[in-house]
């Protein structure tokens, strides 16, 4: 007897995908990865920010120093842009954070597509002047069709210290450096490597239940960014080359400095983290540095585009490459605390998740988030 399922799919014990579904399956995993990814660095930069100013209050001198936008010795942080990956962020940072609502605000040309927020204390408005003179830490989550205007209205109102965080594609930093007037810039490059995203980056149904999943944390690592996605070296020296002028712009001294951001590495692993000047700048320049005074201000244009005495220190030191592997994990694993009874009841639905990113076709091989 001839059998009449033959062929057809979905009669199947295992109809598997055409060509067509495991296309959108392959881009599915890609767009997650790359939400996932980075708003889990993201969070790290601002955990490891918090975590130094939060030394400062411990330091006598550096706190004498500190001039915090919000008065109070908080990380503020600003969001400009309340699209999928704005929101995201927000509550990323609300959930996994213990940055007080307070001390976030979002800028946007639609603040009421922002109105779940308003139980949490997040303000939104539309004003990106006042979010940038306000900031230390900006998110820049709106669309490249309105970058010359955004910056426009940023070139004049961002201070010298507010460090500017590019999730604008195909914009390059050094971009945004001219469009800004502003060498505070911090953009995450990420490439498609091999010829499919894993699985692992749908593993999760939302994103805040991803940022709780200690695998996905792990395929995360800056490090060693795996399951068909990669992130340049040059971003997690850039990151330390940020905390490093974070303390210069409050006066510290370069050997508190460097003391305080090793601190930040401490106790995650067995190994001990130790920069110096010369981990920064090389030692010609270093032996001239004296510890009594701030350190230079480094270039984050430089840091993410050349080969830096940084980055040949970084790949040259698996001891260190560890520690700052472990402090990530451990960072990213440490929960907030506030307020998850009223982010319950905005969390996103699983669909969301992938589309939080531009919409890729399956010939992109590099893309810049």
């Amino acid at each position: 007897m001839e059998d009449v399922t033959a062929g057809l799919n979905s009669l199947t014990t295992d109809p598997g995908f055409t060509e067509d579904e495991k296309t959108v399956i392959h881009l599915r995993a890609r767009a997650a990865g790359l939400t996932f990814s980075g708003c889990a660095h993201a969070l790290y930069l601002c955990k490891l920010v918090r975590s130094l100013r939060g030394h400062w209050e411990q330091c006598p001198q550096g706190a004498s120093a500190m001039t915090p936008a919000a008065g109070d010795g908080d990380l503020s942080v600003g969001i400009l842009g309340a699209g999928h990956l704005g929101k995201q962020l927000v509550l990323s940072l609300l959930e996994m954070t213990d940055i007080t609502p307070s001390h976030i605000k979002v800028s946007t040309r639609r603040p009421k597509s922002a109105v779940e927020f308003v139980p949490t204390g997040v303000e939104c408005f539309f004003d990106n002047r006042r979010l940038a003179a306000w900031a230390d830490v900006l998110f820049l989550c709106c669309l490249p069709s309105h970058l010359p205007r955004v910056c426009g209205h940023l070139r004049s109102y961002l201070s010298k210290h507010c460090l500017v965080y590019s999730f604008i594609s195909a914009v390059p930093v050094t971009r945004l450096a001219e469009l800004l007037g502003h060498d505070f810039i911090l953009k995450p490059q990420y490439e498609f490597v091999g010829g499919d995203a894993a699985d692992v980056w749908l593993s999760c149904s939302s994103l805040s239940m991803a940022l709780k999943d200690p695998s996905l944390i792990e395929a995360s690592c800056p490090l060693t960014v795996s399951d068909g996605i990669s992130l340049s070296e040059n971003w997690l020296c850039a990151v330390l080359c940020s905390l490093l002028n974070i303390c210069t712009s409050a006066g510290l001294r370069s050997s508190d400095a460097l003391s305080q951001i090793n601190r930040l590495f401490e106790g995650t692993c067995t190994n001990v983290v130790h920069l110096t000047p010369s981990s920064f700048i090389g030692s010609s320049h270093a032996s001239s540095l004296r510890e009594d005074e701030p350190f230079p201000w480094i270039s984050l244009t430089d840091a993410q585009t050349k080969e830096t005495p940084l980055l040949k220190f970084l790949l040259s030191n698996e001891c260190v490459q560890q520690c700052v592997s472990a402090a990530y994990k451990s960072l990213l694993l440490t929960p907030g605390t506030l307020h998850t009874h009223t982010l319950k009841q905005i969390l996103y639905s699983p669909s969301q998740l992938e589309d939080c990113v531009p919409h890729v076709t399956p010939k992109v091989e590099k893309i810049v988030l």
